[in-house]
């Protein structure tokens, strides 16, 4: 047996990855922020591609799949739905399997619209709805400098990381039960041996009964 804290916590990490492209007509939600621009981003939901990365991140570290078999597009009951429902629901499933959120790092890859001044409120929402401190959450952006599908206005991309830790509640139970020998063992000698001296010391058998 280990008494290091790693016989009780499991940690994993997990990397998603989405991209959607740009379409006129809808709105465009990114971090479950709604932000100005003239184009929104298609998709079956709402399209948040900041979301939708750390979904399958989350999910990934958690061995569960990804969002595309949770959340299918030809269900016909996600479409245009929130992805902080979905980033909810991601959230109760890893806790039903008892995993906890412990971080979250994502990075927005687009030419446009500027998030800077919707980072915070973005980092608010994620946290919100992981039930974790706004912290442990962090959101970077970046341009492709013109390159690419991005670099041309076509669309958006996101990456996220993310790590969470597990009680493994076998592991914790077998150190229970170790330390609960270990302990009746201890005390079984000690009463073992305050019962040998007061045999062989009669003061030291009225000292111990006072």
């Amino acid at each position: 047996f280990s008494f290091s804290g790693e016989i009780i916590m499991i940690y994993r990490s997990g990397i998603g990855y989405d991209v959607h492209r740009f379409v006129e007509g809808r709105k465009l939600y990114l971090g479950g922020v709604e932000i100005p621009h003239s184009k929104g981003l298609e998709g079956h939901s709402d399209a948040d591609v900041l979301l939708h990365a750390i979904c399958d991140a989350v999910l990934g570290a958690a061995g569960l799949g990804d969002i595309g078999e949770h959340f299918p597009n030809n269900d016909a009951s996600y479409k245009d739905i929130s992805s902080l429902v979905l980033l909810s629901k991601v959230c109760h499933l890893i806790l039903h399997h008892g995993f906890k959120v412990e971080n979250v790092d994502a990075v927005v890859l687009a030419q446009e619209p500027k998030i800077a001044a919707y980072k915070e409120h973005m980092k608010h929402q994620i946290a919100k709805y992981l039930t974790i401190d706004e912290s442990v959450v962090n959101i970077k952006a970046t341009t492709t400098e013109g390159l690419g599908f991005i670099g041309n206005k076509e669309g958006i991309a996101a990456y996220a990381t993310e790590k969470k830790k597990k009680i493994s509640l076998r592991r914790f139970m077998s150190f229970i039960l170790f330390s609960l020998i270990v302990f009746t063992i201890i005390y079984l000698q000690f009463k073992e041996d305050i019962y040998a001296v007061k045999e062989r010391d009669p003061a030291a058998k009225s000292l111990i009964e006072i």
